[in-house]
């Protein structure tokens, strides 16, 4: 009997009608980051500094399977808004070698302990971007979907002393599976460790004992491909590091926004939770409003929401003197053979039981 894995696989391979030369989106805003030294885990890296900017911060954007850097760039609008107010963005890229599906293996313990695998080649990529460019290292965030956002989580854990702050959209805590077999029952909110034991493995995954990055967290509540549980877990992972209490500080909601908040006792955002009404599985975005950011996608889901935005703004990557916007809005990618493949794919896994 072939493995979900196996099933996975055939599936994005097959070949449906009109998707031949379509290879996702053109890197407009990103240049490729080139050789940046060890790279173990055998990926990609793609980059936009703003020309003239200094001291600039630095945010690493990692995307969810079957995107790549420049199909989340797009989506996201990170290198629009990047280019807006002078800072800097650096995309970790999946190969399709190491994952059919593009997805970053936050799972395999090969890819996700400190100097090896995956972890260790965004490091190098990061440690690329400090060299060659006028960044600040006191303020580098890192954020990411899905398994891009447990990839956050991983990089979070394993090299805590580079990063300011993260954020994790979709995602999963650090140290939740080591197979497959658990990662998809950690995605169906099942057979979860409790917030002292996940703490536990974020501080063995470094030397590093504080203080941590402030993290935010973001999670639809109609999500069936990663359980909302997930967000709980995150939450609960990164209390326990913070020694915040259970209930949060400050606690809002705005439309189908709520928002919970633990702060420390300075005022400084320990730890900020979002969660979506009726969202499902993907990264908020805005197309209209103040706040626009990114278009509508694949997993990129127009709820008039944009978490770039508002990620952005809480980094305090907003307070710069905003440059002209773009004259020419992003156009919509060519999405429909590959929607297609992915209405397959959900559809096995529905069959199989691994979705709802």
């Amino acid at each position: 009997m072939r493995s979900i894995n196996d099933t996975i696989e055939r599936l994005a391979r097959a070949r449906v009608p009109g998707l031949a030369g379509v290879s996702g989106t053109e890197h407009r805003h990103l240049r490729a980051l080139g050789d940046f030294g060890a790279n173990p885990g055998g990926l990609s890296g793609w980059y936009h500094v703003t020309e003239g900017a200094d001291a600039m911060p630095l945010v690493v954007v990692l995307h969810g399977c079957t995107q790549d850097a420049a199909s989340y760039d797009r989506g996201s609008g990170w290198s629009d808004l990047a280019a807006r107010f002078g800072f800097a963005v650096l995309f970790a890229e999946q190969a399709r070698a190491n994952n059919p599906n593009g997805c970053f293996n936050w799972f395999v313990p090969g890819d996700t302990r400190r100097d090896a695998g995956e972890a260790a080649s965004i490091r190098h990529m990061i440690a690329a971007m400090l060299a060659r460019f006028p960044i600040d290292p006191a303020r580098v965030f890192v954020t990411g979907l899905s398994a891009g956002g447990a990839m956050t989580s991983v990089m979070l854990a394993t090299y805590p002393e580079l990063f300011r702050g993260g954020a994790i959209i979709a995602g999963l805590p650090y140290g939740a599976a080591a197979t497959m077999a658990q990662a998809l029952d950690r995605m169906r909110g099942q057979g979860h460790g409790d917030d002292a034991a996940y703490a536990a493995a974020v501080r063995a995954a470094s030397p590093h004992r504080g203080p941590w990055p402030s993290v935010s967290v973001w999670q639809g509540e109609s999500d069936h491909t990663v359980n909302a549980v997930n967000a709980d877990r995150i939450v609960g992972q990164w209390r326990a590091l913070h020694g915040a209490q259970a209930a949060p500080d400050m606690e809002t909601v705005s439309g189908k926004l709520r928002t919970r908040a633990w702060h420390a006792p300075d005022g400084t955002v320990l730890i900020e939770e979002h969660r979506i009404a009726g969202m499902g599985h993907g990264t908020p975005v805005a197309t209209h409003g103040e706040t626009a950011c990114g278009c509508a996608m694949p997993h990129m889901l127009d709820v008039g929401i944009s978490s770039t935005w508002q990620i952005a703004h809480g980094w305090g990557l907003l307070e710069g003197v905003e440059r002209a916007r773009s004259s020419a809005p992003p156009a919509s990618p060519p999405s429909s053979p590959i929607t297609t493949v992915q209405a397959t794919i959900e559809a096995a896994l529905r069959s199989a039981g691994l979705m709802r």
